[in-house]
């Protein structure tokens, strides 16, 4: 069976990376290891997040389903007001992309961040993880590892933990304890290592800005940062996912472990969407629009770019096939597999995906070249493959065109749950000045 290593950064922007386009020219080489992972594997230049925050894709990524079938998943994204609820999560009883491989006999473990409800009614190890070292919230202080309300926030499994150290090193060091002694242990049994960098996501430190630990002004700091350290968080995060691969070398494990690389939404303030416009929180290429990767030898040709258009529960149900994990029948899943598209079997297939947000009334469709787009009371209709910035709205040339594609929509949001009223739009402090180019 093969192992599964999913890896997953936060807030990282679409062109962050060299082989996405990246500025390496003017700023310096920054992903090496994430680019051989391309170079060795396929890139998708189509592939999106299921939404332009972070916890309701982590709920998509868990399911394998459409997050806005889960009360929790519609906080935009879930803060602090969640701490002690019990609705505000995911919820044990529902089957997961870990808890499902683990019934087919994988060992599972999480390292990073989990944001998706705290204890005592969520966590990770309620939800299909054998083994989880990280934070349950959506963003700490990389040094002194206190979340947004000030609370101490790291954990080995359902303990409150104290390690000193730079919080994506400590990453990817418990990543690699992970791998090191599952082989040495277990090496005929299978694992599923979900890896979830809350790099390059705000607070901006870097290895060298301990200095700036515990002042929580730099947690939520619109004054802070720069592009250069934006950039050194995003090369420590390659640091670490080099030595990953490193280790899989080490054990022999490299041809039959499957790598998946992406992000949980479009990037911030400091990323580079080039050339797609908006950011997190924006239903616009750039909130949404995010990178793809994924390395498997024995399967996957090396060199391969894929147009094929998916998003975050197509990974994780294509990751359940990869598995052999069992489906639940009383649960949807809306995900599509891609396996055709990894093994070469297929170039394309038709995939149509559909968003909504509360915040600004936003709605999104994209079907082949199309996408339909409403903010506030405005509708857009773009071809995306000819103006990736969306910057022609076609919709009065295209009318019909713009009609049947607004029914489409109207159709599948009529499928889903309604958004209630009480659903939190948590913008933060670092978006909301982010400039669009």
């Amino acid at each position: 069976m093969t192992n599964i290593i999913y890896i997953v950064a936060d807030d990282l922007g679409y062109a962050d990376l060299g082989c996405y386009g990246g500025r390496e020219a003017q700023f310096g080489k920054v992903s090496p290891n994430i680019d051989k992972l391309a170079d060795e594997g396929m890139m998708f230049v189509d592939g999106y997040a299921n939404s332009p925050v972070c916890s309701p894709t982590r709920f998509a990524l868990m399911t394998m389903a459409y997050q806005y079938r889960l009360r929790g998943a519609l906080e935009e994204p879930i803060n602090s007001k969640s701490i002690g609820s019990d609705t505000l999560g995911l919820p044990p009883h529902i089957p997961t992309l870990p808890g499902q491989l683990k019934k087919a006999g994988y060992y599972t473990g999480l390292m990073g961040k989990w944001h998706l409800g705290y204890p005592p009614h969520f966590g990770p190890r309620s939800s299909g993880y054998d083994e989880f070292f990280g934070i349950m919230a959506g963003g700490v202080d990389y040094f002194s590892h206190k979340s947004g309300h000030g609370d101490h926030d790291l954990w080995i499994n359902e303990e409150e933990h104290k390690e000193i150290g730079y919080l994506t090193d400590l990453i990817s060091e418990h990543s690699l304890e992970f791998i090191h002694r599952r082989a040495k242990e277990a090496p005929e049994q299978p694992f599923f290592l979900s890896v979830h960098y809350t790099a390059p996501h705000w607070p901006w430190e870097t290895r060298e800005d301990e200095h700036l630990s515990g002042k929580m002004s730099t947690l939520f700091h619109l004054e802070g940062g720069n592009i250069h350290t934006y950039r050194k968080m995003i090369h420590h995060m390659d640091e670490g996912i080099g030595r990953i691969m490193a280790a899989l070398e080490e054990h022999g494990l490299t041809d039959d472990t499957l790598i998946v690389f992406t992000s949980d939404n479009g990037g911030e303030r400091f990323s580079d969407n080039w050339p797609l416009v908006g950011g997190k929180m924006d239903l616009t290429e750039g909130g949404i629009r995010v990178p793809w990767i994924a390395r498997w030898p024995k399967k996957i040709d090396a060199g391969k770019v894929s147009t094929q258009h998916c998003m975050t529960m197509d990974w994780s149900r294509t990751l359940l096939e990869v598995g052999e994990g069992p489906f639940d029948p009383d649960y949807p899943v809306d995900g599509v597999s891609l396996m055709p598209v990894l093994t070469g079997n297929a170039e394309t297939f038709e995939r149509p995906l559909y968003w909504r947000m509360k915040h600004r009334s936003q709605r999104a469709l994209r079907l082949d070249d199309w996408k339909y787009l409403k903010v506030d009371e405005h509708e857009y209709l773009f071809n995306v493959k000819n103006d990736a910035r969306e910057r022609a709205n076609l919709g009065k040339r295209y009318p019909e065109k713009l009609a049947e594609m607004r029914q489409q929509w109207l159709d599948w949001n009529a499928s889903m749950p309604p958004i209630p009223e009480d659903a939190v739009v948590s913008l933060g402090y670092s978006v909301a000045d982010m400039p669009q180019r």
